[in-house]
C-alpha cells in the first residue's frame, strides 16, 4: 500500500510541488488578513506580546518565544513523531528514535512550562 502511493507520489511529483509552492505563497499572502482579524474586544492584538507588555521589550518578545515553543512548536513536533513511530513500528523499522523523539519533545515543553510557573509565582512573592 504505501509503495503504491510512493509510486503515485513520484508520479505526480512536479504536481505536488506546484501545489505546495501555491499553498506557501496563498499562506504568506493571507497571514496579514488573519492577523488583524485577531482582536481582544475593540482593538486589534497585532504587534502586542503578552498583558502588560508590548513586543518591543526584550522580556515580552522572551515570553512570547518561550511560548511559542512550549505551546506550538513542542507539542506538533512530538505529534508528528509519534504519527511517524507508528509508521516505523507498523512497517517493521526501528521506531525507538522517533519514540524518543517524541518524548524528548514533550518533557521539553514540560519543562519549560514548570519554569514558567515558577517565575510567574516567584514574581508574586516580594
Amino acid at each position: 500500500m504505501i509503495q503504491s502511493f510512493m509510486r503515485t507520489v513520484r508520479a505526480c511529483r512536479k504536481q505536488v510541488q506546484t501545489f505546495l509552492l501555491a499553498s506557501c505563497i496563498g499562506a504568506a499572502v493571507l497571514t496579514p488578513c488573519a492577523s488583524m482579524a485577531q482582536n481582544l474586544g475593540t482593538t486589534p492584538a497585532t504587534g502586542q506580546a503578552v498583558q502588560g507588555q508590548t513586543a518591543a521589550q526584550p522580556e515580552g518578545a522572551f515570553l512570547n518565544a518561550v511560548n511559542w515553543l512550549c505551546n506550538v512548536i513542542c507539542p506538533v513536533g512530538a505529534g508528528i513523531a509519534v504519527v511517524a513511530t507508528i509508521l516505523q513500528w507498523r512497517s517493521g523499522r526501528s521506531w525507538l528514535p522517533s519514540a524518543m523523539t517524541a518524548g524528548g519533545l514533550i518533557c521539553v515543553s514540560g519543562i519549560l512550562r514548570l519554569i514558567e510557573y515558577f517565575i510567574a509565582q516567584g514574581q508574586a512573592i516580594g
